[in-house]
């Protein structure tokens, strides 16, 4: 044979390629398989290998249908997928271009919940020391959710009916659908900048897995976890979880109920202040009755029922006392009354009146004295200054000046003698009143 009877490898890759394109069982395959080699490709696209006891095959999710999975394919997942078999002609082998991929046994939505809450798991969102507190008697609650719709009725019309103090502030906010989970993001961060509320309440009412998926995102999580305002779940009902309940600082089963958590009972606070009113009133009278008992004991007492036998003793006992020592001064003043006639005349010689009289006289004639000595020194520095003066003004130049001389400059220096000068200078004179401008004609120097 000729050479010309050979294909070449990219002709007899084309034939090959044609005959898959033409083969109708070969388009849109569906294929379960355990995913092996997997590797997410910086452009999007995700290359893996597709594989089960007997066999394997190459395969491709481009990006486009790489960014509607709601999981992630990872190493070992067992996974059901729809696609098309082909020749990638550049290798020469054949392929499975995937267009859809599920996880096996499993919904991929419930995949990437579990993924994601995995993850923000362990960076701490979900823990407890983060959580905020729910302010006891909040002014102002703030509703994040749609203004359609049950959730929104039941919310207001318990916070009404249980505090109608509170004020209650709406953003409407999308919460199903495509941009709900970028909305509701960006509420929360518009709430913690206008800083108008004490709680914040994010739901929406019940639906499918589908329909709270927006709950389900990483922004949103990431929103609730750096608010400043505490922030209550109400997503769903009861038996509904997203990853917005783990991470809010209280999780509500409905949005009935986050209105309940958000706002206290104005009845039962009003049913509680009476009963500590009733609980006061109680405590007062058994203290009184107690008092008033321990008061009746207290007058029956034989002291206080009969109190001058207690004190008649020590009143007779203060007469006798009181009587003897009159006495015994009168005798004492009759035996030694000529002794304390000369020592009282002594004690005023030498009391303390007359030492401060003497120290008084002396302090006066002292303080004359420093007030002379003072007047002397002020003349004779007031002399001294005039004559300082004085001087000042003889030699003052400007004094000198007023009796005919001045002073020239040439260049903003003195001129002291002729021969600084030359024909056509310019100089300034200083005068005792003011200065003058000359110009020189001529100069005549000492001895010419």
């Amino acid at each position: 044979m000729t050479s010309s009877s050979y294909l070449t490898v990219k002709a007899l890759t084309k034939y090959i390629k044609r005959k898959f394109d033409a083969d109708p069982h070969l388009r849109d395959v569906y294929v379960k398989g355990e995913l092996s080699n997997v590797k997410m490709h910086s452009s999007g696209h995700i290359y893996f290998t597709l594989k089960d006891d007997g066999a394997r095959i190459n395969a491709t999710m481009f990006r486009n249908q790489a960014a509607k999975l709601a999981f992630k394919p990872e190493e070992g997942m067992q996974v059901f997928i729809r696609g098309d078999v082909n020749v990638y002609e550049a290798s020469g082998v054949y392929q499975l271009y995937a267009q859809t991929m599920e996880p096996d046994g499993i919904g991929g939505l419930f995949v990437a919940f579990n993924q994601l809450k995995e993850r923000l798991q362990k960076e701490g969102l979900f823990n407890p020391n983060f959580k905020q507190p729910i302010p006891q008697f909040p002014k102002t609650v703030a509703v994040l959710t749609a203004t359609t719709g049950a959730a929104i009725r039941d919310i207001v019309t318990t916070i009404n009916r249980r505090f109608p103090q509170a004020d209650i502030l709406i953003y409407p906010t999308l919460v199903q659908g495509a941009g709900a989970a970028q909305n509701i993001a960006d509420n929360i961060y518009l709430a913690n900048r206008h800083a108008f509320c004490d709680v914040l309440i994010v739901g929406r009412g019940g639906g499918s897995i589908e329909d709270l998926w927006a709950f389900n995102e990483e922004i949103v999580a990431r929103a609730i976890f750096e608010s400043r305002i505490p922030i209550i779940s109400a997503v769903g009902h009861e038996t509904d979880t997203t990853i917005a309940d783990y991470v809010a600082d209280l999780r509500a089963p409905t949005p009935t109920a986050a209105a309940e958590l958000a706002v206290p009972n104005r009845q039962e606070l009003y049913q509680r202040v009476l009963a500590k009113k009733t609980q006061l009133h109680q405590m007062v009278v058994g203290q009184l009755n107690f008092e008033r008992s321990r008061l009746t004991k207290l007058q029956q007492s034989y002291p206080l029922a009969t109190p001058d036998r207690l004190y008649r003793p020590f009143i007779e006992k203060l007469v006798t006392i009181d009587t003897r020592l009159a006495n015994g001064a009168q005798l004492y003043l009759m035996k030694h009354r000529n002794g304390l006639e000369k020592l009282s005349a002594s004690l005023k010689i030498h009391s303390p009146q007359a030492s401060i009289q003497f120290s008084k006289r002396q302090l006066d004639a002292i303080t004359q004295g420093l007030t002379r000595a003072a007047y002397t020194h002020v003349d004779q520095q007031k002399q001294a200054f005039a004559g300082m003066i004085r001087t000042l003004e003889a030699l003052n130049p400007l004094s000198i000046m007023s009796k005919g001389f001045s002073v020239t400059y040439l260049d903003k220096k003195v001129v002291k003698s002729v021969e600084e000068l030359s024909d056509k200078d310019k100089v300034k004179i200083q005068f005792h009143d003011g200065v003058a401008e000359a110009k020189i004609l001529s100069t005549n120097k000492k001895g010419e």
